[in-house]
């Protein structure tokens, strides 16, 4: 992973230095906007800079224009640079492979002759990115009108590969007040939050990430008891792994006095599958809701169309996270436990009574929802026949 690297310790030191030293804000703007330039050549190379290139020039002047119809091809383009980029062979598998496999590959070849060897750097962050900051501009908000700090908005480098997604509303005055002024205590928070996210990276998560890849195996073989701890200890695996590195972009961020939204706030603390969606990748479901679920419906047109837009919200976050169909199993996993949350309590007698006990007995309601939590993850890891084998694996099935 790129935090983990000498270069990127390297550089963020010697960016953050620099940064700090210069004595004018314009100076300082235009220093970091060429270190964000240099991070994504050195990491994405030129063939994967160019399509982000091409997003932030069209995203930049459709924004200014605040035309509808280009705020909205600008839109679609971004859409289609993800899908095409990150999923079209999974596309093709999909739609074209079982009913023409020829066709299939001839595909897939012209679309591997045009793209680089690997989807380009960050690209569902740029997307999300670009699609909210046209949304918001074509819903009264202000444009960027400089391009320096539009740039600075697009590939600010310690948020470009693991998020967190950031809001322009929130984002650009902080930049500013930055390079305008500093307090000392930025030091201190984000030295201990970058310490903070290498401990879970590097201590926590990659430990147990060796003893989790040993024992997969022999899931079958280990004792009832044991399965749980091999499924807490990949629960505990993924909340190190990806909020030690929110943990990390967040740490370096503050290093240049800008303050990025939190990523995870004690999610396996949650008594509900709302409140887990509340404290998890926060600033991934909080985009799920603003531009998918809601300008699709929310929960305005009746129970039915409600449960449809939250079951289609949540499997394009799980499609989010990658190409394959076990993605969208635990995204419809997850968007059918929240239906269930958040309803039960209108039915009757049956409502009541779990309202009741998870009002006096608040660990059962923290415990179901963990016991919820972790299973899902078995669908998010492992392909949905083996992740079902080995859930009925967990209760002696």
């Amino acid at each position: 992973m790129i935090f983990t690297t000498y270069w990127f310790i390297a550089f963020s030191v010697f960016v953050v230095a620099v940064y700090r030293l210069l004595p004018r804000p314009s100076w300082r703007l235009g220093f970091l906007g060429l270190g964000c330039l240099v991070f994504h050549a050195h990491f994405a190379g030129p063939a994967g800079m160019a399509p982000i290139i091409a997003l932030m020039i069209v995203t930049y002047f459709a924004g200014l224009s605040r035309r509808r119809g280009a705020c909205l091809a600008a839109m679609a383009l971004s859409v289609f640079a993800l899908c095409f980029y990150k999923y079209v062979f999974f596309i093709i598998a999909q739609a074209v492979g079982p009913w023409a496999p020829d066709t299939a590959r001839q595909l897939a070849d012209q679309a591997r002759s045009i793209m680089p060897g690997a989807p380009p750097l960050g690209i569902s962050f740029f997307a999300f990115e670009f699609v909210h900051y046209l949304y918001e501009v074509r819903n009264g908000g202000e444009p960027i009108r400089n391009p320096l700090k539009f740039l600075l908005f697009s590939i600010f480098f310690p948020s470009l590969v693991a998020g967190p997604i950031k809001r322009y509303r929130q984002f650009i005055p902080a930049l500013e007040e930055s390079s305008r002024t500093y307090n000392a205590a930025f030091l201190g928070e984000g030295l201990f939050r970058i310490a903070t996210g290498f401990v879970k990276k590097v201590v926590i998560a990659d430990n147990l990430n060796v003893w989790i890849d040993a024992t997969q195996p022999e899931f079958a073989s280990l004792s009832i008891a044991t399965r749980w701890v091999f499924l807490c200890a990949v629960g505990a695996r993924i909340l190190m792994d990806f909020s030690g590195y929110s943990d990390i972009a967040i740490g370096v961020a503050r290093l240049l006095g800008i303050t990025l939204p939190e990523n995870f706030n004690w999610p396996y603390l949650a008594r509900s599958i709302q409140d887990f969606w509340q404290r998890w990748h926060i600033s991934l479901s909080l985009w799920i809701r603003d531009y998918v679920y809601i300008p699709l419906g929310g929960n305005r047109h009746g129970v039915p169309r409600r449960i449809a837009n939250g079951l289609l919200a949540f499997a394009l976050c799980g499609l989010w996270h990658g190409p394959a169909w076990h993605f969208v199993a635990w995204g419809l996993y997850h968007g059918l436990g929240l239906t269930i949350s958040s309803g039960y309590s209108r039915i009757p007698a049956v409502g009541t009574f779990f309202t009741r006990v998870f009002a006096r007995e608040p660990l059962v309601a923290l415990a179901l929802t963990q016991v919820f939590v972790l299973c899902g993850w078995l669908l998010f890891f492992y392909p949905i026949h083996d992740a079902l084998r080995m859930a009925g694996q967990l209760f002696g099935l």
